[in-house]
């Protein structure tokens, strides 16, 4: 380990920004640990207003020329950065599993394939992003997307180069240049990413990576004049934070925020199958916004499904997340840990009944938590939690369980598990959410539209939406042929 590179499992990481195509040190630094154990993997440049100044500058400078290189180059240089992610996968892997402790089996089948694809996926998008023209008393209208600007991405620790490369990647193919504030608890991916877009041919200046703590750092991010694009996926104070920092330059925000989503089961529904949507709430160690924390069961069912719930539950293993055998990892900080037990433990004071879990594990594991006897208005059913715990409540019939489905602040996501198809599509049709699963979780097509209702978030992403945020549209108008000007 040199003095700005740290090993993971063999992988050399920098622990510098990467700003205007150079690494840059900062005079502090912050530690990096890994949840599984503990351990300090290294020390990371802090940044500050000097940095993040320094890389919106980078980026402002290298706009002009990246937003003229045409959509086919565009297109190539991110496919290269998907190459590089591929050859890079176990790397990758490994690092973010030790970072952030995810399963690894899950970073190497699912969530680094997923990075990748992000590239190629809004590569390919642009290629055949067009609106076709129209006419208007013969003057013919056309609809382009103009690149908008430096744009500032702030992303989360839960799932740390997938989410943000769900920005850079579209912010890059519609020809903007990007800083981007990775999750100072996950810091080294994006380090990373750095390397590998440089090595695909990305010109210096278009990516932009800036480290540091977000109350050192954020402000002089999001309220700096020359940004013109802001994507923020976190909590709803930061991004209320961010929106008052960001309101003097009417900078466009695109906010992805917390979630306190309802599994909805039906009388109706396939239990065995309601049962496994279920515990796979568990996934990440319940550090999911899109998680259905509240299980809303039909009265007459709910005692047969929470005891197959409890069986199926009680067939996890929790553990070191890099075991293939792992079911479910560690939270993520000690701090977090605090939170999630100071929820339950509240929760049980109140009234409430652990089913299973309830407590802490060992280091920073907590342990599966199902929680009944909760009220409506308490805090354990409608504030996020983002650990594994879940809470279970009954409802006698549709009206009940949309109505208990709607009463939170949080509109991000449902999923609704009914064997009758009529019945599904009038409750999916009430419920306020913007993803809505019937039968099937956490299925996701970067065609639609991604994105959360009230507290849960401001705008949508996902294919054309996508460039619809991170351009600014124009329509131009041109009279018909033939015309003359009149001086």
């Amino acid at each position: 380990m040199t003095e700005h590179t740290l090993t993971v499992a063999g992988v050399a990481v920098d622990t510098r920004h990467w700003i205007g195509g150079e690494r840059v040190a900062s005079t502090e630094t912050f530690p990096d640990v890994s949840p599984i154990d503990g351990s300090v993997l290294g020390e990371i440049s802090r940044g500050t207003a000097v940095e993040a100044t320094a890389a919106v500058a980078a980026a402002k400078a290298s706009f002009p020329a990246w937003a003229a290189t045409p959509r086919a180059e565009r297109a190539r240089i991110l496919h290269a950065i998907a190459d590089g992610v591929e050859k890079r996968l176990e790397e990758l892997a490994i690092v973010e599993t030790t970072d952030n402790g995810a399963l690894l089996r899950s970073h190497r089948r699912g969530v680094m394939p997923r990075v990748a694809h992000n590239f190629r996926f809004f590569a390919d998008w642009l290629l055949k992003l067009e609106h076709e023209d129209f006419e208007t008393r013969g003057h013919t209208n056309h609809v382009s997307w103009d690149p908008a600007g430096p744009c500032v991405l702030i992303t989360p620790w839960n799932a740390p180069l997938m989410l943000a490369t769900w920005k850079v990647a579209p912010a890059l193919a519609a020809g903007n240049t990007v800083v981007l504030k990775p999750a100072e608890w996950t810091p080294l991916t994006a380090s990373l990413l750095a390397d590998i877009a440089a090595e695909a041919g990305l010109p210096a200046g278009v990516l932009n990576v800036v480290q540091g703590y977000g109350s050192e750092i954020g402000d002089a991010l999001t309220s700096h004049p020359d940004v013109r694009r802001i994507s923020f996926t976190g909590s709803v104070p930061t991004a209320k934070r961010i929106s008052a920092s960001a309101a003097a330059n009417l900078t466009p925000l695109s906010l992805e925020l917390g979630g306190k989503s309802p599994l909805l089961v039906f009388a109706d529904a396939d239990l065995d199958l309601a049962v496994d949507l279920a515990v796979e709430q568990y996934d990440n160690a319940g550090q999911v916004c899109l998680a259905a924390t509240r299980f809303l069961v039909q009265e007459s069912v709910a005692e047969e499904f929470t005891r197959r719930f409890v069986e199926k539950a009680g067939q996890l293993t929790q553990g070191d997340p890099r075991d293939e055998a792992t079911d479910i990892g560690p939270n993520i900080h000690p701090r977090q840990l605090e939170k999630i037990d100071g929820f339950v433990q509240r929760a049980i004071a109140a009234g409430a009944r652990a089913v299973i879990g309830g407590h802490r594990g060992d280091g920073q594991y907590y342990a599966p938590t199902l929680l009944t006897d909760v009220a409506q208005d308490s805090e354990i059913v409608q504030e996020e939690v983002f650990g594994p715990v879940l809470t279970l409540q009954t409802f006698a019939d549709e009206d009940e369980a949309v109505r208990l489905a709607n009463d939170t602040r949080f509109g991000l996501a449902a999923t609704v598990a009914t064997g009758d198809p009529e019945r599904a599509e009038r409750v999916t049709a009430q419920l306020v959410a913007g993803t809505v699963w019937t039968n099937c979780f956490f299925v996701r097509d970067l065609q639609a539209p991604f994105g959360g209702s009230r507290h849960s978030g401001v705008g949508r992403e996902g294919g054309t939406w996508s460039f619809d945020f991170y351009c600014d549209l124009k329509n131009t108008v041109t009279a018909p042929k033939g015309w003359q000007s009149h001086e």
